[in-house]
């Protein structure tokens, strides 16, 4: 699923597209997954421009000149990739392909497309009273980890705080928004913390957060980690996979030490680590 540098990478091509843009008409097949919510309070909407908040993307909504609801302050739309989503912008008359759950029309003639063959992703317009009932991830995400609001402090302290294994913890979106298996993986290498620790020190909680830090920017830099699904909005990969370090390359050695890397499941995710360096 895509995770954060993935979703800032499509996020960095959209929003020069999609800003300032009217909706004029939607279309969705919400069949039968009903991952779609409010679809037609869109219509008529501007796109003030495309944020992101963890792996959503987020459009603050205003009224266009023909909108056709009254939406209250902060209604926004919400977007999420799911395993298999991708966005595409259409020219008049190109055609839709069988994948596509998702369109809108926007007045510059063209058409925005959400293509999702699996079905795991999502579109909704969500007003701000309703957030926690329609997403509720969205509503309890902690901070954003290139942001200001990542301090040690408060990341030390809430590692401190869970008996959770630290790579479940790093995954509950809680600690710090938007890491998932890729990049967990990746930063307990780098930072040589076993997956598995329940008690993570203020030095380790130092190393960890510094290494959230990097190996998000890293990927962001190379435009994501594309293994089969994953692409841009102009139709590219990700070029992170080349890069990585832990996560998917179980039995290989070990980069700094050269063990052969372990694989296990740990809260459910596919986890690989060094068990020599990695302590």
């Amino acid at each position: 699923m895509p995770e954060l540098p993935e979703v800032e990478s499509v996020r960095r091509q959209l929003d020069p597209l999609l800003a300032g843009r009217v909706v004029e008409r939607t279309w969705f097949d919400d069949h039968p997954a009903h991952r779609f919510h409010a679809i037609g309070d869109l219509d008529g909407q501007r796109l003030v421009r495309v944020d992101r908040r963890g792996k959503y993307l987020v459009c603050p909504l205003a009224p266009g000149p023909h909108a056709a609801v009254a939406l209250p302050r902060d209604t926004m739309l919400v977007l999420h990739l799911g395993m298999t989503g991708s966005f595409r912008l259409r020219g008049p008359g190109d055609p839709t392909d069988p994948h596509v759950r998702f369109q809108a029309w926007l007045d510059d003639d063209r058409r925005l497309d959400f293509r999702d063959p699996r079905r795991f992703g999502r579109v909704s317009v969500v007003r701000p009273d309703e957030v926690a009932e329609v997403v509720p991830t969205l509503a309890r995400l902690g901070p954003e980890p290139l942001s200001d609001d990542f301090t040690l402090d408060g990341f030390a302290a809430d590692l401190a705080a869970t008996r959770s294994p630290v790579k479940v913890a790093l995954l509950n979106q809680r600690l710090v928004a938007g890491v998932g298996n890729i990049y967990a993986d990746e930063a307990l290498w780098r930072a040589r913390i076993n997956p598995h620790a329940r008690r993570v020190g203020r030095d380790r909680a130092a190393r960890l957060h510094r290494a959230v830090r990097d190996v998000l920017a890293e990927a962001i830099s190379r435009e994501g980690t594309t293994f089969r699904d994953y692409q841009m909005v102009n139709g590219q990969s990700g070029r992170n996979a080349d890069f990585l370090q832990a996560y998917g390359q179980a039995e290989l050695p070990c980069q700094r030490c050269g063990t052969p890397m372990s694989h296990v499941v740990l809260g459910g995710r596919g986890t690989t680590y060094c068990r020599t360096c990695q302590t």
